[in-house]
């Protein structure tokens, strides 16, 4: 080998320079591009070693030069291995981190594991490379899809910057340590080198080195290499770290590598030195792997909208069976399965059982660029006792959607009250072909999400009455000393109990400042009996627990009084589950409940009882939706149940807002309005819109001809007795006579600058010209389309060109706007949806109402949205008149304020907030088999 060509240097110091600055740059370029990228490294130590703390320097100074976000955890040398790994799990989840390192060696008192601690890392932060899984990708040459340790990744690239092939070489690798040599070796392997491995056990390992072309050197060994082991013109890279003693040096010793530096230059092409070799490499490798796994994480949210969905196939029976029985006849798929093909992170699902799971709101800040996907409502004509389809149709729709028409598309729907699960109405999964699955675990208990209202509920009723009761038998002094008691000679108020301090206008800190006056007006509630509305609630039809006497007990004193139940699903509660953005503003939003008024009239709240923050708590589970599936294979949220009279009947907005994330801007979101559309889908818009900042594309309008007949003036229909003829018959009199009502439901929808899509759920009665009839209509009335569908018997191929309806409708412009400003008086707001949602001549307040409007004016909440109470039946107040009424006025019995959901809600007539069972409730036909655990009955 010529002598200018021996020996050349290969600078790590340089090489690794360059390579930081292009990081820097593509840093910047993708900040650019995509604003909120943010690279995220997550440093544990354990322990306070000298040389980690200076590794650890290095490693921080070189992420904040290249525009990396690292953190540094330093925990203490007592830590236990479980502490360790909680933090390093807390990382996991976390989803502003993209990679984790565990610096070794630990320094702790109690010896910890190396390898448990690198495994804890999950494989797609694990940044240096040693997760097993990773170390198998590696081993199997799969290199595009694994982190590769750093120091091996580093000798690749200055081989790479040195000009020199490695494909076709003859490589040596001497050690085979699991964080250099064996990577090595598999690194080469993988870039296509013949590779031996050379370690402890190699029989004349120099005669080995002799024949390889490209030397990597890892042993630990100072200076053992020597020249007469290189082949002549050899590229040698040294990754050894020794100290040797040096009387010149100023720390009595330096830094030397494996290989006789001095030496092997001679005879080698190319060579490392040590230091300023490989070991700069090490560093730039680990900013290098972390903004490869926020790139990952990118692409993830990016193609978060490419769903690999494996859909279910169907094959329907004629005549379609019970719902329980094509439920079971569908095996659905494991949610971890859904969960992938959605992309969601391990971080962001936590399963329950493998058929439902509760996802992560972090989703939403992950995909917080992610454009919205379309978003569509499904209403109905005013509900008859033959049944519109709601239910039915929004599954057979996202079915057609996802399996016909391979879009991405979400079902967001309301978890059913086992009240009428157990009663006269049975489950609510949809039905015959398009329907939720498995139907027993989305009709009974599903999460538990219920039961967490039902308990934050009650604990608020409890404290309620449990301060009636010590305000009752207390004097002042003794009340606010067991408010505010001493601990250890120490009085402080709790956090709670500064908010009502400040609501107070009391500007002190220390309990034992506070005046008379001012002890009385903090310890005293003060709750004016008549006008406590906050009542317990439980989710079983109880009719018996409508009116109640609580107190009776020697030990309340005599203190009784009336109280009642309700069922769980119109507690406000529920409401503020369906209505809230995040777990913050749930908090404020239970604190703001309003459960009575004080003798002096001032509203008196959860916060102000001091239970706001154990409400959250008990929810803290509830917030997040749950995942489930069609009977197609296309996902589900299902999520709060909040009823369409008393409150807005609609399922949650969280739901709906992640859904529209994950499907992405071409997908579609599908959720559900309870009742007819005068009622659930002018509360979707006026209240849940308003709420959410989401305008809608689409509003799909269910109706029948079965409905439309008895609007017509078909005849009445009676439980257990035979359908009347004209239900099975074709009578085009009818239909044109009732289809009044779905003129006005398709008016409503204009109101609101929405395109209507019509769906006629087609029975098998149904005759071609009364279908067309109603198509002809819909179209005269300004609907964008009419569509019958048979998603019932046929599943998603049944609404497959209702769902290319919708798609085309999705296309057209929409001036979404609400029905009225929040800023008009409550009276004006009443009226607004009484005239043009109702078609009422106009509204008349009883006195009991204005007494209402005027008190919740005082108390600034005139600006609230408006959630009408009244019957479902009609669209006016009497459930006898069917089709479009005119000519009446709408009677407002009272108003009551769910302040905390966020609402006034005006009641016409009487509401009933507790079913009953009747005389044979659904519970006669369910049962378990006890061996096979298999429920029956459900229906």
């Amino acid at each position: 080998m010529p002598e200018e060509t021996r020996g050349k240097v290969i600078d790590g110091k340089a090489i690794s320079a360059e390579y930081r600055a292009e990081l820097k740059d593509e840093v910047a370029k993708l900040k650019a591009e995509h604003p909120g990228f943010a690279p995220g490294l997550a440093i544990v130590q354990i322990g306070d070693r000298d040389d980690s703390n200076r590794y650890i320097k290095h490693k921080l100074a070189a992420a904040e030069e290249i525009g990396i976000t690292a953190n540094h955890y330093k925990l203490s040398k007592e830590s236990t291995i479980q502490q360790v790994l909680s933090k390093i799990e807390d990382l996991n989840n976390d989803p502003t981190v993209h990679g984790i390192i565990v610096q070794m060696p630990p320094d702790s008192v109690v010896p910890m594991d190396q390898d448990t601690l690198a495994n804890a890392v999950v494989p797609t932060k694990d940044v240096d490379g040693l997760h097993v899984h990773n170390a198998g990708k590696l081993a199997r040459g799969e290199l595009d899809s694994c982190f590769i340790p750093c120091t091996p990744k580093g000798c690749m690239v200055l081989l790479d910057r040195s000009d020199v092939k490695v494909e076709g070489k003859r490589a040596v690798v001497m050690g085979r340590s699991k964080i250099v040599g064996a990577p090595m070796s598999d690194l080469l392997r993988g870039h296509h080198a013949t590779v031996t491995v050379c370690h402890s056990r190699t029989q004349v390992p120099a005669s080995v080195v002799a024949e390889a072309d490209i030397v990597i050197v890892a042993i630990g060994k100072a200076r053992m290499v020597k020249r007469d082991w290189i082949k002549d013109g050899a590229v040698v890279i040294d990754c050894g770290i020794n100290f040797i003693e040096d009387a010149t040096a100023k720390s009595g010793r330096r830094l030397v590598g494996d290989v006789d530096y001095n030496d092997v230059k001679e005879v080698a092409s190319q060579i490392t030195p040590v230091p300023g070799g490989v070991g700069p490499m090490t560093v730039a490798m680990l900013m290098s792997n972390t903004l490869e796994g926020a790139k990952r994480e990118l692409k993830t949210a990016k193609n978060s909208n490419l769903w690999r969905m494996r859909y279910l196939p169907l094959t329907p029976l004629d005549p379609v069976p019970s719902d329980i029985d094509v439920s079971r006849a569908q095996t659905p798929k494991d949610v971890s399965e859904l969960s992938q093909e959605l992309s969601l992170l391990p971080s962001e699902i936590d399963f329950y059982g493998k058929k439902k799971a509760k996802v992560s709101l972090s989703i939403l800040d992950r995909l917080k660029d992610q454009s919205n996907g379309k978003y569509v409502v499904v209403a109905g004509i005013t509900p008859t006792p033959l049944g519109e389809g709601k239910s039915t149709t929004t599954i057979g729709l996202c079915q057609a959607l996802g399996a016909q028409l391979k879009k991405n598309v979400f079902a967001c729907v309301r978890q059913p009250s086992q009240g009428p699960t157990f009663g006269i109405k049975g489950g609510a999964a949809g039905g015959g072909y398009s329907q939720v699955i498995p139907m027993e675990e989305f009709n009974l208990h599903l999460t538990g999400d219920i039961h967490a209202i039902t308990a934050s509920n009650n604990l608020l009723a409890a404290a309620i009455d449990a301060r009636m009761f010590h305000e009752a038998t207390q004097t002042d002094s003794a009340l606010y000393g067991r408010l505010v008691p001493s601990k250890n000679g120490v009085r402080k108020f709790s956090p709670i109990q500064m908010n009502r301090l400040k609501k107070l206008g009391i500007d002190k800190t220390n309990p034992d400042e506070l005046t008379e006056d001012e002890i009385c007006k903090f310890a005293r509630l003060d709750i004016d009996l008549s006008t406590l509305t906050w009542q317990r609630v439980m989710d079983t039809n109880d009719r018996y627990l409508r009116k109640i006497t609580i107190g009776q007990s020697p030990t309340e004193k005599g203190i009784t009084r009336t109280a009642q139940f309700d069922i769980t699903v119109a507690s406000e509660i529920m409401a503020i589950l369906a209505l809230t953005t995040n777990l913050g503003d749930m908090r404020q939003r239970l604190g703001r409940i309003v459960v009575a008024s004080d003798k002096s009239g001032n509203p008196v709240t959860a916060e102000d009882v001091g239970v706001s923050g154990a409400l959250t708590v008990l929810m803290k589970d509830a917030i997040r939706p749950n995942l489930m599936q069609t009977l197609e294979g296309t996902p589900v949220f299902v999520h709060a149940g909040p009823f369409a009279n008393i409150a807005h009947g609609n399922s949650s907005i969280l739901a709906d807002k992640i859904a529209l994330k994950l499907v992405g801007p071409d997908g579609f979101v599908v959720t559900e309005a309870g009742f007819g559309a005068d009622i659930g889908m002018e509360k979707f818009f006026n209240i849940k819109c308003r709420y959410s900042g989401l305008q809608p594309n689409a509003v799909v309008l269910v109706a029948t001809v079965r409905a439309l007949k008895m609007h017509g003036g078909g005849p009445t229909v009676l439980a257990g007795q035979p359908l009347p003829k004209e239900y099975n018959e074709e009578h085009l009199d009818l239909v044109q006579e009732g289809f009044c009502n779905l003129r006005k439901q398709i008016e409503n929808a204009s109101f609101f600058g929405v395109p209507c899509v019509v769906a006629i759920n087609r029975f098998r009665s149904d005759t071609d010209k009364e279908v067309e009839l109603i198509q002809r209509l819909s179209k005269e009335a300004g609907a964008f389309d009419a569509v019958a569908a048979t998603h019932f018997t046929h599943g998603g191929a049944g609404a497959a060109d209702l769902a290319r309806a919708l798609e085309r409708a999705c296309q057209q412009p929409s001036d979404f706007k609400f029905l009225y400003d929040l800023q008009i008086p409550i009276e004006d707001k009443i009226a607004t949806i009484a005239r043009k949602i109702y078609g009422a001549d106009g509204i008349e307040l009883s006195e009991d109402a204005q007494k209402a409007v005027n008190r919740y004016r005082s108390q600034g909440f005139n600006d609230l949205p408006i959630c009408m109470a009244k019957t479902h039946l009609s669209l006016s107040h009497d459930p006898t008149k069917k089709g479009t009424p005119t000519g009446f006025t709408l009677p407002i019995r009272d108003v009551r304020a769910s302040v905390g959901a966020g609402f006034l809600y005006p009641l016409v007539g009487t509401m009933s907030t507790m079913p009953g069972l009747p005389t044979r409730p659904c519970f006669f036909d369910i049962d378990i088999d006890p061996e096979t655990e298999v429920i029956t009955g459900l229906f």
